[in-house]
């Protein structure tokens, strides 16, 4: 899935009239350099905008970047002294994600050569302090990235932001969809309120009748099914039951119809998540798990028994990690191995595993499904690949989203599964087994996760901030005593502002 319109973000260089004309002159020179080589460098558009010297300017271009749909965010830099009470206007408007880049233009300073007029020019750390008081006086949520402006750190925190911007442009627009309309019966974690949800992150939750859904899939052509199931032939190894003349080669092109006829669906609709349930299967043959997995691995975000949440927060990890190696998957704590000193947490899921976060390339298969009553699904068979990774899930608290950030470390498993026929990831909590879990409990983690190595503990927090709502980042640095404080601070907190209200 590709944005219709090319992410852009503003670089907003600001300075003011005292200096003169041929001060202003090599300010906008150097602004415009650093975004071309900013430009040249991150995976979005950096434009550069005219210098801001007053506050009707600075006030306008705020409204013109909140007005315009492909800017996701706003970069500010103080090239020289820039009195911040003029921002004020400007910034209690701006609704765009806002990084404050504290740098200059010159990296060493002309020990032999400077005077007064080096100064007046090359004050970012004059300028960038008024501003960053401004800023923390209105209590503005912000990035500060600190660093030369040509530093590859620098850079790559800039990187980190800008992806989450652009999540954060998606989640205004998010469309999700509910095949059957519903959450697992009983179940609490996976519910949520959806009105609440689109006044604080703009994502648009709507049900629709697995019929729906079914007329849509009987529109498909045996010339398209044909051709899908060419391209798994291609691309995945097929056990021998789905081959033509296997056993259950028809549950192949069933898997196929139910892809081609959801991806149009999405389509249609302009969906970039969904969900299912094996609870309402109504007039389908067996349980999508095939077209899920390929749907997540073309950037979907995907939320199984009716968990919008987590469907949504994987659509918007993909955004945020998009082009790179990693991956991003639903995903659910199942099951432990608890001997002593070994302990690990074993990931996966019935079917709806995403195959971007395979170390190996995935097998297909067939296997009988012990719930939902209808034919046997084939899915897509492989292990996580190792290394360092993030779990992270959305909760309701009542009244408030918290988003709960686990560090883990996916490891490759020593012992081989073949009765289990699922994807799968293995892992070892951060700071360790007992205390991870604990922390997760604590902080009413549920169940699914959108599971990542190609983004970061950081930038979700960096999410969280933009959005608005509550982090609770469980990593080696947790401790239970310090993290039962935070968690009643906050509730604390969330409690006398509702009641001030």
């Amino acid at each position: 899935m590709s944005s219709e319109r090319p992410s852009e973000v503003w670089f907003l260089t600001g300075s003011q009239e005292l200096y003169g004309q041929e001060t202003l002159n090599d300010v906008a020179e150097h602004a415009r350099k650093i975004a071309a080589h900013l430009d040249a460098t991150l995976p979005v558009r950096v434009v550069w905008k005219p210098t801001l010297t007053g506050p009707d300017a600075i006030f306008q271009t705020c409204l013109e970047a909140n007005a315009a749909p492909q800017c996701v965010g706003v970069v500010t830099w103080m090239h020289t002294f820039s009195p911040a009470k003029m921002w004020i206007r400007g910034l209690t408007q701006l609704t765009k994600p806002m990084a404050h880049l504290h740098t200059q233009w010159n990296r060493e300073l002309p020990w032999s050569l400077i005077d007064m007029d080096f100064m007046n020019l090359n004050q970012s750390a004059h300028g960038d302090r008024e501003f960053g008081f401004v800023v923390a006086r209105l209590r503005l949520e912000h990035k500060i990235v600190v660093g030369h402006w040509q530093d590859s750190d620098v850079i790559a925190e800039l990187e980190s932001w800008s992806r989450v911007a652009c999540a954060v442009a998606e989640s205004r627009r998010l469309k999700i969809v509910r095949f059957g309309g519903m959450n697992m019966r009983e179940v609490a974690v996976t519910g949520g309120d959806r009105v609440e949800a689109e006044i604080q992150f703009g994502w648009s939750i709507n049900g629709h009748a697995v019929g729906d859904l079914v007329k849509q899939i009987a529109t498909v052509r045996e010339a398209e099914v044909q051709h899908l199931v060419e391209e798994y032939e291609a691309k995945y190894v097929l056990a021998p039951a789905l081959v033509r003349g296997g056993d259950h080669h028809e549950n192949l092109r069933d898997a196929a119809r139910q892809e081609i006829g959801m991806r149009e669906f999405l389509t249609l609709g302009g969906y970039g998540a969904f969900t299912t349930t094996f609870e309402d299967l109504y007039g389908m043959n067996q349980l999508p798990g095939l077209a899920c997995q390929r749907l997540m691995a073309d950037g979907y975000g995907f939320g199984a028994e009716g968990d919008w949440k987590t469907a949504a927060l994987v659509r918007l990890m993909k955004v945020m990690s998009a082009g790179r190696k990693g991956g991003v998957s639903f995903m659910e704590d199942y099951t432990y191995h608890l001997v002593n000193g070994e302990e690990k947490v074993l990931g996966a899921h019935m079917l709806e595993v995403c195959p971007s976060i395979a170390d190996e390339k995935p097998s297909l298969e067939v296997h009988p499904l012990g719930i939902g009553g209808k034919a046997a699904p084939p899915r897509l068979v492989f292990a996580a690949a190792p290394g360092p990774s993030v779990a992270a899930t959305l909760v309701d608290m009542g009244g408030r989203m918290r988003l709960i950030v686990h560090e883990v470390d996916a490891i490759k498993t020593e012992h081989g599964m073949p009765k289990l026929p699922v994807a799968r990831a293995l892992w070892i909590p951060r700071p360790n087994f007992r205390h991870g879990v604990q922390a997760w409990l604590l902080a009413g983690g549920g169940h699914h996760t959108s599971f990542s190595q190609a983004v970061t503990a950081e930038q979700l927090e960096d999410l969280a901030g933009m959005l608005g709502v509550e982090c609770v980042r469980i990593g080696r640095s947790t401790e239970l005593a310090a993290l039962k404080k935070e968690l009643r601070w906050n509730d604390r907190n969330w409690l006398g502002s509702k009641s001030a209200r």
